[in-house]
């Protein structure tokens, strides 16, 4: 196995006004704002907003108010023109970024919200819940919205979702599945298995050739999901030299099947690739 160094970071800004923690954020497509998302906060805070940030001033622009619990996902659509957001609330909320106004309320949900992401064309919106179900909601329909859709098929809490690039939806899960919808026809294309713990992310490569998808149990598997084969299965081993102090919480780039860092994965939190497609990057706790 190969090491290469870490990657260098250069200034950092901060961003610090929630009173709660901070469950979630989400950079827009035209790369111009950042949203923040807050926990509830049954400890010390009663925050539950989001938080709408200029990142070339770092300065917030919008505080929007109206979940009553948790918010635990954010996404925006891709025009960078609305935003998502859902929590424990049970509640999925429009927004438009412009104004910070709240478009529409979206309810229909059994049980917590955790997972979001727009259709390419910004004409529907799924949403993943703790009731194991996915929704599509048609957002082109006037307020009061119905849920247009309702994806069954898992057994567990749906912990994330993903659009594809032409339109197919991936959905992982806590039933260690990733089911891959077409949705204008409400189907299920293939259901890939291999994880042995839950799905905590997904992504798409760029060119819709593979499937990433992130696991507790501390992999990264990559999949061709036309056929439901397993290509490749990512885990680092340990190596002699302990984690450096104040390393146990690290990004990891991988070029598909070489690690660039050295080291093991505890938890497997969230993987993404680049935007041309040539690397995939996973973020866990070590």
């Amino acid at each position: 196995m190969n090491s290469r160094a870490p990657l260098s970071v250069g200034r950092v800004t901060f961003f610090g006004r929630h009173r709660g923690e901070v469950n979630c954020s989400a950079f827009s497509p035209d790369g111009q704002t950042l949203l923040t998302a807050s926990e509830d906060g049954y400890l010390s805070s009663s925050d539950r907003t989001i938080r709408l940030w200029e990142l070339s001033r770092a300065e917030c622009l919008w505080v929007l108010k109206g979940h009553q619990r948790s918010v635990e996902t954010l996404s925006f659509s891709p025009d960078s023109r609305q935003l998502a957001s859902g929590g424990w609330d049970k509640q999925v909320m429009l927004w438009e970024v412009q104004s910070g106004h709240k478009l529409r309320h979206l309810e229909g949900h059994h049980d917590s919200i955790q997972s979001s992401d727009f259709s390419p064309n910004a004409n529907c919106l799924a949403t993943g819940s703790w009731d194991s179900t996915v929704r599509i909601w048609d957002l082109r329909v006037g307020t009061p919205a119905v849920f247009h859709q309702e994806l069954e098929g898992h057994s567990g809490n749906i912990s994330c979702l993903c659009y594809s690039s032409s339109g197919l939806l991936g959905s992982g899960s806590w039933d260690k599945n990733i089911h891959i919808w077409k949705p204008n026809t409400s189907s299920l294309m293939v259901q890939l298995k291999g994880h042995v713990a839950w799905v905590n992310s997904i992504a798409f490569s760029p060119d819709e050739g593979q499937l990433a998808s992130a696991s507790y149990s501390g992999t990264i598997k990559v999949w061709d999901y036309n056929t439901g084969k397993c290509l490749e299965t990512l885990k680092v081993r340990p190596v002699a030299a302990a984690p450096s102090e104040g390393s146990r919480k690290d990004f990891r780039t991988w070029s598909l099947v070489l690690c660039f860092w050295q080291g093991f994965l505890d938890v497997a939190h969230t993987c993404a690739f680049t935007r041309q497609g040539k690397l995939l990057v996973s973020g866990a706790a070590i």
